[in-house]
Parts: structure tokens; C-alpha cells; sequence
């Protein structure tokens, strides 16, 4: 669902926003696009087990355990962090995931390095079994292939397209669907130049670039500034934004059209990728610093 957001832009520029938070309530966003072809084919080969890796907070080992619940599969989650495991009461994330099935293996973040190693998945399929690896975020080619459907016909107006970048699948996806007279943004919530490498393993064409001022000093990192953006812009539009990823990405596309980026009547996209389950756990470490919590629908 496309929602105009309306708020008076200079030159014209209009925004709006694709709502894929609303696709499901607990498969949301990028994670049910990055999981469709990935659970189908899951299935095609007969897996009765989805093993995959994620941090303390994430999004991706939420929806896998809701997903894999829902599709009959048993779910593993490797999670970084062995200080964890006795904390899952604690972590709205981790709880929400093991309430849904999903079984944890704790491992320090040492170990948590050689996810990719053969010698260390050979390790995990000696322990628990055959199953089928979803990446750490869900960034596969079947991935891409499911984030090319984000974008459709209704869209094809549109300018420009925004989106928050963490794996890169997502805006490989993006990038592969978008139309000609489309130019691709992404907002990556993670320091350094890496992404730009990852992003060419899946993407086919050059109409995109990587705007790498607003991670807010990197992954999972806020300030006050940013927690006041998204409220205020939550109180104007009630669109929830989550800290981590797409808060920034609005905050970076706002900040740019301040700066007359955007050339006069541009139309610009910005796709809402979910991710609002991570507000519960950023709460948490917001009172702690006596920070003001961020609004959500709840």
C-alpha cells in the first residue's frame, strides 16, 4: 500500500511511502519478500528444518521463527552473543522467537565470524541434523528474486527509490525491477564500503548509489536527534519507523530534500521494510540511558 506522506517540500518534491510493513503482522516488510522463494524452495527439497544467524534484536530471526512455524518447519537460530542465553526472558526478540519454536544455539561473536566456513556449518549439520541455511538477513539470489516484486506497475511514476540497505538484498532487488527513468537510493545502516561489492554479486545494472551519511555513527547506533525525527515524523504521518534501518533512511531523504538533492517535482518512493519489532528491545536500552522512548501504534 502506497501512502502519500504530507508534508510541504521544497521544489515541489513529492514523497511517499510503499508500506511493506503491512504485508503481514510478524512476517513483515523486506523479511516475507527475502523468505517466499527461500520457504518454497525449503520445501522442493524436502527440508523439515530452516537453520539460520542473527544478533540479539533481529528482525530476521523473528520472522523465521514466526515463518517457519506457520510453514511446518522446525527453526534454528544461531545466535551472536554467548552472554545470551540466559537472558531470553529479557529480550523481547529472542523470547517472541523461542515462544514460536525456534531453538538457539548461543556462540561468541569469535565463533559467530566463521558462519560461512565450511568447517564450522559442517559442525552445526553434525549437531543438529540436515537442514536448509538461510543466510544471516535472508540475502540469497532467491532473496532478490523475491524483493524484485516490491516495486509495481503502480509505481512507475515514480523518480526515485529509497530504501534502507543492511545485506544488500534488498536493494538488489530494487535495482533489478526498477524502470529506466528510475534512479535507486540506499541508506546503509552499517559503516564502510563494503556493501557497494555485495550489492554487485546480485544486482544487474548501474541506475543505484549508496548514500552513506546517515547510519548515525553505525549498526544499531541512535542519538536524540534521530529518536525526535521519528517520533515527530510518526506523530505527523502515524507511519512507525524503526531506529535501525528505515528511521534512518527517512531522516537521510528529508535531510537531502532540505538540501535541494532532489531536482524540482521529483517524485520519491521510500520503501517502508518493516523491522518494527525492534523497537520493544530499543525501548529497553533507550530507558536505560534515560532516553525518550520511541511511539509506536501500540
Amino acid at each position: 500500500m502506497n501512502q502519500q506522506i504530507h508534508i510541504n517540500f521544497p521544489n515541489a518534491v513529492s514523497l511517499t511511502i510503499k508500506r511493506e510493513d503491512l504485508i503481514h503482522p510478524f512476517v513483515s516488510g523486506n523479511k516475507f519478500r527475502k523468505l517466499k522463494y527461500n520457504l518454497l524452495q525449503a520445501k522442493a527439497e524436502n527440508k523439515e528444518t530452516l537453520l539460520t544467524f542473527g544478533g540479539a534484536f533481529s528482525n530476521h530471526i523473528a520472522a523465521v521463527a514466526y515463518a517457519g512455524k506457520e510453514q511446518g518447519f522446525k527453526t534454528i537460530g544461531i545466535i551472536r552473543g554467548d552472554e545470551l542465553f540466559d537472558k531470553i526472558e529479557e529480550n523481547p526478540t529472542l523470547k517472541f522467537a523461542q515462544e514460536n519454536g525456534m531453538q538457539f544455539e548461543f556462540v561468541s561473536r569469535e565463533a559467530y565470524r566463521l558462519k560461512s566456513e565450511t568447517s564450522f556449518l559442517e559442525k552445526l549439520k553434525d549437531k543438529f541434523g540436515d537442514f536448509y541455511l538461510v543466510p544471516e538477513g535472508g540475502t540469497n539470489e532467491l532473496a532478490v528474486k523475491g524483493c524484485e516484486e516490491i516495486l509495481t506497475d503502480e509505481d512507475a511514476d515514480f523518480n526515485y527509490v529509497c530504501c534502507a540497505v543492511g545485506t544488500g538484498g534488498t536493494i538488489s532487488g530494487l535495482i533489478n525491477s526498477a524502470l529506466p527513468n528510475q534512479k535507486i537510493l540506499g541508506f546503509p545502516a552499517l559503516k564502510g564500503d563494503f556493501l557497494t561489492d555485495e550489492i554487485r554479486i546480485f544486482a544487474k545494472k548501474d541506475n543505484w548509489n549508496l548514500i552513506s551519511d546517515y547510519h548515525f555513527g553505525g549498526y544499531g547506533k541512535v542519538n536524540l536527534e534521530l529518536i525526535e525525527f521519528i517520533n515527530s515524523f510518526f506523530e505527523e504521518t502515524k507511519v512507525p519507523l524503526d531506529p535501525i534501518y528505515t528511521g534512518k533512511m527517512v531522516f537521510g531523504v528529508i535531510d537531502l530534500i532540505s538540501k535541494n538533492y532532489f531536482p524540482a517535482d521529483s517524485k520519491i518512493l521510500l520503501i517502508h521494510t518493516g523491522g518494527l519489532q525492534g523497537i520493544s528491545g530499543m525501548n529497553i536500552k533507550l530507558r536505560q540511558k534515560k532516553l525518550p522512548i520511541l511511539k509506536t501504534n501500540d
